[in-house]
């Protein structure tokens, strides 16, 4: 498997080969650019997963000018290294666009667990925004749309919150309590005919043939699952 690539940008020599070494320690491949310019084109070209720079770099643009120009045409998480915890770059890096910083001199290892933690934190939305394809239903969260055989659905946030959190845990008995404060909070964890309503409304939508659901089945006394349409797991 490749190593992620992770773009580093600073234009004190040093400090650029300490981040390639702390970086290329914990098996990433890093990618060197020394000016502002410079980086804004790797960034478009190589597409790496993560972004470090410093806020002071020789050039025309500085690293929070690097960061709007990336901001154009990537969502890439970014790293900004500033020298004062609170200053004024912090806050223009932010505005700019950066998801986190770190103050020099950092310790390696606060600096590996932060481009971590990053990383997982946008793996896990980029899991989130991923299309759920359920045969002839399709959700696409990032567009926050469902279609059934092509056609658009429409639904009520809630309805649509509801069948999203049906579809992330297809094939698995989801209890009424679940549901009922994943979709609308603890104070609603008791309020079993309100799931049922809308989970009627919701069949009305989405299933062929509401009387015979095949996505969103009963299961008695417990809760509901969604299946796939190919189950034949039958409504009870």
């Amino acid at each position: 498997m490749t190593a992620a690539r992770i773009l580093i940008v600073d234009g004190e020599p040093k400090s650029l080969s300490l981040l390639r070494e702390v970086l290329s320690s914990a098996g990433y491949t890093p990618l060197t650019a020394a000016r502002g310019e410079q980086a804004v084109g790797m960034a478009a070209v190589e597409q790496p997963v993560l972004l470090i720079l410093d806020v002071v770099l020789p050039g025309e643009i500085d690293g929070c000018e690097v960061i709007r120009r990336v901001r154009e045409f990537s969502d890439l998480p970014i790293i900004l290294l500033t020298t004062q915890a609170g200053s004024e770059d912090v806050l223009r890096g932010f505005e700019a666009g950066c998801d986190d910083y770190i103050t020099k001199p950092y310790d390696p290892r606060i600096l590996l667990a932060r481009v971590r933690a990053l990383l997982r934190r946008c793996a896990r939305q980029s899991l989130a925004s991923a299309a759920l394809n359920c045969g002839p239903l399709m959700i696409e969260p990032s567009a926050q749309k469902v279609t059934l055989d092509g056609l658009e659905v429409y639904l009520t946030e809630t309805e649509y919150n509801l069948l999203l959190e049906f579809a992330r845990n297809r094939n698995r008995v989801l209890t009424h309590e679940h549901l009922l404060k994943a979709v609308w909070g603890v104070g609603f964890s008791s309020e079993v005919t309100y799931l049922r309503s809308y989970v009627h409304m919701l069949r009305h939508k989405v299933e062929h043939d509401p009387s015979k659901p095949r996505f969103i089945i009963s299961r008695p006394g417990i809760g509901y699952m969604f299946v796939a349409p190919d189950s034949d797991s039958p409504e009870e």
